[in-house]
C-alpha cells in the first residue's frame, strides 16, 4: 500500500477502535448493572437493552449508506459519531432499564459502519483493498480481546456508568481523526443509485448471503465455545482471554500471504472457498473433539484463520463490484447482513445447544458454511479493473 493508503486505513482503524472500546467493554459487566439499577430488571429487559443496538444498526446501515452516496462519506460519519456519542451519555445517566435502552437505541443509530467501509474502499486501489480491510479486521479483533479483559477492572475503577461516558468522549475523538488524518475522497461520478439496485444485483446478493452465514457461524460459534473452554480447560469466563488472545494472534499471521496469493496469484476464488470450506472444517472437528483441550484449541485455530481472511475478503469484493455511485448502498446491506447473521447465528446456536448439546451445536454450526458453498458463485470472482484513486488531501 502506498503512504496514502497507509494514512487511510490507521485513521479509519484508529476510528473503528475509539468507537468500539468502550461498547465492548461494558459488554461482560453489562447485566448485572442493569439488574441493578433502580427497579430492577428482567432477564428479558436486559436482553432488549442489550439488542436494542444490533437492531438500530440494522435498521440503518442502508439509509446512511445510501446518504453517504449522495452528501459524502464524512459528513455521515460526523453525523453518526455525534448521535453515539449522544446514546452513550444518555445511557451513563440512565437510572431506569427503560432509559437505559434508549441510550442502546441512540448508540446503534449512529451507523457509520457503511459509510466507513465505502471511505476506505474509495481511497484504496483494488489490489490492496482486501489487505486494507483485513487489517482493520485483525485490529477490532485485538480490540475487541483488550476490552474484554479490561472492561470488569475499568469499571471497578470508574463503574459502567463511567464506561458510558468514556465512550462518549472516545467517539468524539474519532471526529479530528476523520476530519484531519483520513483522507477525503472526492464524490462519485455519475448517477447515484439506490437499494433497488444493490437488490437486483445477483453478485452482490450472493456476497450478502455470505457474510449472513459468516456471522451467523462466529456468533453461534460465541454462544458454544465459552462452555466448551469452561468446561474443557477449567478456566473462569474472565480468563477466556488467555485462549483468545494467543489464538487469534497466531491466526492473522498466515492471513495476509493468503491474501497476496488470492490478489496476485490469481486463485482468489479456489482460497475463499477453501476458507469456506475450513470453516465447517474447524466446527466438524470441534463437534467430535471438543472435550480435548487439544483438539479444541486447533478447531478455534482453524476457525479464525479463515474467519479473519473471510472478515477481510467480503467487504472488498462488494466495493469492488458495486459501482463507486452505489458503495456505500451497497455497504449498508452488507453490514445490515452482518447484523442479521449475528441475530439468527445466536438463535440457533442456543436452540441447537439446549436440544442437542455442545455437539449438537457445533455441527449446526458446520452446516452454515455447508450452506454457503453450495450458493452458486456465478461472476464472484471475475477480474474488476482497478478505479483511478481520486482524493483530495
Amino acid at each position: 500500500m502506498n503512504a496514502l493508503e497507509w494514512r487511510a486505513v490507521l485513521g479509519l482503524g484508529l476510528v473503528y477502535a475509539l468507537r468500539m472500546v468502550g461498547m465492548f467493554m461494558v459488554l461482560p459487566v453489562f447485566a448485572l448493572y442493569a439488574r441493578e439499577l433502580p427497579g430492577g430488571a428482567t432477564p428479558i429487559a436486559i436482553g432488549l437493552a442489550i439488542g436494542s443496538y444490533g437492531l438500530a444498526q440494522a435498521l440503518l446501515q442502508v439509509p446512511l449508506g445510501l446518504m453517504s452516496d449522495r452528501i459524502g462519506r464524512k459528513p455521515v460519519i460526523f453525523i453518526g459519531m455525534a448521535v453515539f456519542a449522544v446514546g452513550s451519555v444518555v445511557a451513563g445517566m440512565a437510572q431506569s432499564i427503560e432509559m437505559l435502552t434508549i441510550g442502546r437505541l441512540l448508540q446503534g443509530a449512529g451507523a457509520v459502519s457503511s459509510a466507513v467501509a465505502a471511505l476506505l474502499a474509495d481511497v484504496t486501489r483494488d489490489q490492496v483493498r482486501t489487505t486494507a480491510m483485513a487489517i482493520l479486521g485483525a485490529g477490532m479483533g485485538l480490540a475487541f480481546i483488550l476490552a474484554i479483559v479490561t472492561g470488569p477492572i475499568v469499571a471497578s475503577w470508574i463503574g459502567v456508568h463511567g464506561i458510558f461516558f468514556m465512550t462518549a468522549g472516545l467517539a468524539l475523538l474519532t471526529l479530528p481523526v476523520v476530519a484531519f488524518g483520513v483522507p477525503t475522497p472526492a464524490l462519485p461520478s455519475g448517477t447515484v443509485g439506490g437499494f433497488r439496485e444493490v437488490l437486483s444485483s445477483p453478485v452482490l446478493l450472493r456476497l450478502n448471503a455470505g457474510i449472513f452465514l459468516l456471522h451467523a457461524l462466529m456468533t453461534g460459534l460465541f454462544v458454544t465455545a465459552p462452555i466448551a473452554i469452561h468446561d474443557t480447560l477449567g478456566l473462569p469466563s474472565e480468563q477466556h482471554w488467555k485462549v483468545y488472545l494467543p489464538i487469534l494472534l497466531i491466526s492473522i499471521v498466515p492471513v495476509f500471504p493468503l491474501i497476496r496469493v488470492a490478489e496476485k496469484g490469481g486463485h482468489g476464488g479456489l482460497i475463499f472457498r477453501g476458507a469456506i470450506a475450513l470453516l465447517g472444517v474447524s466446527m466438524g472437528i470441534a463437534a467430535f473433539g471438543y472435550a480435548h483441550m487439544t483438539v479444541l484449541l486447533l478447531a478455534l485455530l482453524l476457525f479464525f484463520i479463515a474467519f479473519n481472511y473471510l472478515e477481510g475478503a467480503l467487504p472488498s469484493m462488494i466495493s469492488r463490484r458495486a459501482p463507486a455511485s452505489r458503495r456505500g448502498a451497497a455497504l449498508g446491506m452488507y453490514s445490515t447482513s452482518q447484523f442479521l447473521g449475528a441475530f439468527a447465528g445466536g438463535a440457533t446456536g442456543g436452540f441447537a445447544q439446549s436440544h442437542f448439546g455442545l455437539g449438537g451445536a457445533f455441527i449446526a454450526c458446520a452446516l452454515l458454511p455447508i450452506i454457503w458453498l453450495l450458493i452458486p458463485a456465478g461472476a464472484t470472482f471475475e477480474k474488476m479493473p482497478a478505479p483511478a484513486l481520486k482524493t483530495h488531501s
